[in-house]
């Protein structure tokens, strides 16, 4: 059984004059230990389908279906909210790319995190306390007790991002999701936050999906990658097998637009805009920008071809 399963995932948001088709018909896993990474640009489905996963979109306006989504086990589709409020935190957490956002202004860092342990956990306010101040020497905060008595807007952005991970880890979730980590950080605050959950993964033992548009910190951090556009996954490989030899046209075009890649290689830029998830395309998402697309592409979705071990995307000119 896999610790996260996510299979057919649609969700749409109806809007005045239509209805925005944020992911369609995304199907991934992720095993305990493992680390996957979900890629694309702004407006894929990135975030929306791991907030979908931990069924943390407001229903109404969100139509979530799937026909399976599925989180150690558990049928998250058919939790009620007592199940879905026992099971985030203690079994998945996540954490978000803007931490300013996430915590509670009024309150301080040591209190939030305490009353994440005790909602889980039979904990005192004084062990709370004490626990949450080990939490934050755990991820790094030189002076856990001064930054526990502080309030979010008194800290910089790298050390709220790291007392968000203290919290997501406070209740040593199976599986964490994490969501642009690293987005608003400069890049040596960058890496000592992406170091640190590698570490913290590795002695949890947790499963761990990375969401981000930087091909750099995929490259660093995960084992699997799956490219979504449009709100489809377009293709789903190990780490080494996406850089070394992309099979879909996106996943190329994407590899061809970044800097830092390949040192001196030309950058080449994508032709066209992201599809607009109101009235996206016929046939495959990417075909309007796609330099091989013909008329079968489209007409009709492509069906999703096994390219290797572990591997598999979905272009016509693969089948």
């Amino acid at each position: 059984m896999h610790l996260v399963e996510i299979s057919d995932l649609e969700v749409s948001f109806p809007q005045a004059d239509g209805v925005v088709q944020a992911v369609r018909g995304a199907s991934f896993h992720v095993d305990a230990g493992e680390s996957l990474g979900i890629v694309g640009e702004s407006g894929s489905g990135k975030s929306v389908t791991c907030m979908a996963a931990l069924r943390l979109l407001r229903q109404p306006p969100a139509r979530i279906s799937a026909s399976r989504l599925n989180v150690d086990g558990t049928d998250m589709l058919a939790a009620d909210k007592r199940k879905l409020a026992s099971l985030r935190g203690r079994v998945a957490a996540m954490v978000f790319q803007d931490p300013m956002t996430a915590f509670d202004p009024v309150f301080t860092i040591g209190y939030q995190i305490g009353e994440t342990i005790r909602a889980h956990r039979e904990a005192t306010k004084a062990a709370a306390r004490s626990e949450a101040e080990a939490l934050l020497a755990r991820v790094e905060i030189r002076n856990p007790s001064a930054v526990a008595d502080s309030y979010p807007h008194q800290l910089s952005g790298g050390m709220l991002q790291r007392a968000m991970i203290a919290m997501a880890l406070s209740c040593q979730p199976r599986v964490l999701f994490a969501d642009e980590p690293t987005t608003a950080l400069d890049v040596t605050v960058q890496a000592q936050i992406l170091q640190l959950i590698k570490e913290l993964q590795a002695e949890l033992g947790m499963g761990l999906v990375m969401i981000t548009h930087d091909l750099g910190v995929i490259a660093e951090t995960v084992d699997r990658v799956v490219v979504m556009y449009g709100g489809r996954v377009m293709e789903e490989a190990p780490v080494d097998a996406i850089f070394d030899a992309p099979q879909h046209p996106y996943t190329v075009a994407l590899m061809g637009s970044m800097p830092g890649l390949a040192p001196g290689r030309r950058l080449v830029e994508i032709p066209g805009g992201s599809p607009d998830p109101s009235n996206p395309p016929s046939g495959c998402p990417f075909h309007p920008r796609c330099t091989q697309a013909d008329a079968r592409c489209a007409a009709e979705m492509p069906p999703v071809v096994r390219t290797g071990p572990q591997a598999q995307a979905a272009c016509w000119r693969l089948t």
